[in-house]
């Protein structure tokens, strides 16, 4: 019966990994195991004293908070394009936070579970300033650097047949190798998403004012967290803490403030800091869950501003990323 267990589970791209509840083995173990990008300006890089940070690296500090009580639980896993999606399906780690953009293949065929987004996003193309390129189309002709096993790298193509254009790609395993090699000047441009194309100017080019990321972007790019399918408990904390982050902002809940709110008379944020309902119990997690992310990290508002915002070298407005109520598409489902 046992194998029979077993065979079935792995036609359905189950594995036994997933059989294991994830929030028990988190708790076992005492960190969080989370997989980033091995560099990517403003989302997860090593700083000075190299402590990852950025957006995502928020987000999986916010997840070791609510589930742990210690936002430094953490073990950030480098992962490339290649192997992020393996990772997380083996078990090697428990929640992908690695610019990673959900698509109805990677939702229904490869065994994952795409999270809420927790950046929109989209891909562009960084160039030379005095290349005099305007737009897509003035790339007719154009060698461009692409990160192989990227969604990039379809779309790329994609674009080409559809406008009639031809590019030249030039395609590269690791994104920093990739870097390299635009800013050494043997791609005439390099595609990613716009704010990956504007954290590399920032950090990575030799002169960040020789170069430009074209206002056009030619795809959507949700990016936000993977957790592995057949385990809906962990799927929905994961997401949860997304959805709590984006209240917080919405309630005025910050980081410095988070335990005064928690005392107050808000019903919003009661229920969102545990002094009120019982939310936490019902994802397996003590009542403050989001109270202990919040003082963490901040608000999602917080999140965005330090890393990729205004208080940062991207400096990229919010955009599609602020909130609904300010003419972006930050929603939080209710908490209620």
């Amino acid at each position: 019966m046992k194998r029979l267990l077993l065979a079935a589970c792995a036609a359905l791209g189950i594995s036994g990994a997933v059989q294991a509840a994830t929030l028990d083995t988190v708790k076992q173990r005492g960190t969080l195991a989370c997989g980033v990008s091995t560099g990517f300006a403003g989302f997860s890089v090593p700083d000075s004293r190299g402590e990852v940070r950025g957006l995502d690296a928020d987000y999986c500090r916010a997840i070791a908070a609510a589930v742990l009580g210690d936002a430094t639980r953490v073990r950030f896993v480098g992962l490339t394009a290649q192997n992020r999606f393996t990772a997380l399906q083996s078990g090697e780690i428990d929640v992908l936070l690695r610019n990673s953009t959900q698509t109805f293949l990677r939702d229904a065929s490869i065994g994952l579970n795409a999270g809420p987004v927790n950046f929109y996003d989209g891909q562009g193309f960084a160039v030379r300033r005095d290349a005099n390129v305007r737009d897509v189309k003035g790339l007719d002709g154009a060698t461009v650097c692409v990160a192989q096993g990227t969604t990039h790298e379809v779309t790329l193509g994609d674009i080409a047949r559809a406008r009639n254009i031809r590019f030249q790609p030039v395609v590269f395993e690791r994104v920093d190798t990739m870097q390299q090699a635009f800013f050494s000047g043997r791609c005439d441009a390099m595609t990613q998403d716009a704010s990956a194309l504007a954290g590399a100017i920032a950090t990575v080019a030799p002169s960040a004012a020789d170069y430009m990321v074209l206002p056009e972007t030619i795809s959507k790019e949700p990016l936000g967290p993977f957790t592995r399918n057949g385990d809906d408990a962990w799927s929905n904390i994961v997401a949860w803490v997304h959805y709590g982050l984006v209240e917080a902002e919405e309630a005025g809940i910050t980081a410095a403030n988070a335990d005064e709110m928690a005392r107050g008379q808000n019903p919003v944020a009661q229920r969102l800091l545990g002094t009120s309902g019982e939310f936490g119990s019902r994802l397996g997690l003590p009542n403050d869950w989001m109270l202990k992310a919040i003082k963490a990290v901040g608000n999602y508002g917080e999140v965005f501003e330090r890393n990729v915002g205004g208080g940062s070298s991207l400096k990229l407005p919010r955009g599609l990323n602020g909130l609904w109520n300010g003419g972006g598409l930050m929603y939080a489902v209710p908490f209620r």
